[in-house]
């Protein structure tokens, strides 16, 4: 079938020309005569989501995934890693096995977990309950993974035990992302030594940077091997200090959301795992006034990328290839012949038309 659109986005670089796609797989790019529906880009990969439209992930059911994915699928997302918050260790266990029997369905595909605690350092809680927070345990750790697919954990390292369970998981084939956590620079060098590959959101819920402090953020953004994931809502990141981030870490920088049900829905009351969450001027928030994840979706975080400084390659390369490549799936983030057919399709304004995921399309937009 033919995307019927004027470009694509190939490799960093706007081609001319129609995108032609066969057996889930991308046949041709620059294909004459060009369509006009807009320019086709990779699709984008949220590797922090802890729900969307009415849906939190850690107590949905597989209507609510099946109604979140199709929300996802009309911001451009053909991926995502489902989050689940801070929590009592037995509510894990039924959510983790749904996530990892969800069908394969022409929908955003769920990647697998990411486990947003609860190891994680109490002065740096955020949104998280401090009762579920626990010391770093490789033991209750090792049993979580058993239970479904725990692809991404975040975790504090300087806590006593830290540095092991960076490793065990780095051994396991988990991604650590190092959050919520006081960290200096020296605890945060080692644990990216042990196996760690990201900070969780940069500038949020760790060690405030300093001249000479520049703690988790710092180390993360200068290291080669560190992945820098954040939230550009406008509420979580100043413009300017999401673009510094951006110009730091360059190719390395991943947008996420860290949407919570509320995404999507109107002001109201709300659940982000067992809390309540109160929505209001664009921001959620505990009752205490906390920041509690955000209203933000992957075509707006593009949107404000670009509206920041960022160019159009490098917001989706943040949005796509970026968070793809943090999880080790080669086949997602990129547009090229013989790629598998995850696309997005954005117009003039960067909002999405279609998506595409692995050739069947799972959203189009009125005309």
């Amino acid at each position: 079938m033919r995307l019927g659109v004027r470009a694509a986005l190939v490799d960093g670089e706007v081609v001319a020309g129609d995108v032609t796609i066969e057996e889930g797989a991308v046949t041709a790019v620059g294909v004459s005569p060009a369509g006009s529906l807009g320019t086709a880009v990779p699709g984008f990969v949220d590797a922090h989501i802890n729900g969307i439209a009415g849906v939190d992930f850690l107590g949905a059911d597989e209507q609510g995934y099946r109604r979140a994915r199709e929300a996802l699928a009309a911001t451009g997302v053909v991926a995502f890693q489902p989050t689940f918050v801070s929590s009592p260790r037995d509510a894990y266990r039924e959510p983790l096995a749904l996530a990892g029997a969800l069908p394969a369905d022409g929908l955003p595909e769920p990647l697998g977990v990411h486990l947003e605690g609860p190891f994680l350092a109490p002065a740096w809680a955020g949104a998280h309950d401090p009762g579920h927070l626990l010391p770093p345990d490789t033991a209750l750790a090792a049993e979580l993974c058993d239970a479904g697919p725990v692809t991404m954990m975040t975790v504090a390292p300087e806590l006593p035990g830290g540095l092991e369970l960076v490793r065990m998981l780095a051994a396991r084939g988990v991604v650590v992302s190092l959050g919520h956590s006081d960290a200096d620079a020296a605890a945060a060098h080692a644990a990216f030594g042990a196996g760690a590959r990201a900070i969780t959101h940069v500038h949020n819920a760790h060690r405030r940077w300093r001249p000479r402090d520049p703690g988790l953020a710092g180390v993360a953004l200068v290291r080669p091997d560190a992945r820098v994931q954040a939230i550009v809502d406008g509420v979580h990141l100043a413009p300017e200090s999401a673009y510094g981030a951006f110009l730091a870490a360059n190719n390395r920088f991943c947008l996420v959301t860290d949407a919570v049900e509320a995404a999507g829905m109107g002001q109201g009351s709300y659940r982000l795992g067992g809390r309540t969450v109160l929505v209001a001027d664009g921001a959620v928030r505990l009752q205490d006034g906390t920041l509690a994840g955000s209203l933000l979706t992957m075509d707006q975080a593009v949107r404000n990328l670009v509206a920041a400084g960022a160019g159009l390659a490098g917001a989706v390369h943040a949005a796509s290839a970026a968070p793809a490549g943090l999880l080790g799936r080669g086949d997602l983030g990129l547009l090229r012949a013989g790629a598998p057919a995850h696309i997005a399709v954005l117009d003039d304004e960067l909002r999405v038309l279609r998506t595409v995921v692995g050739g069947v399309e799972a959203f189009k937009a009125a005309r």
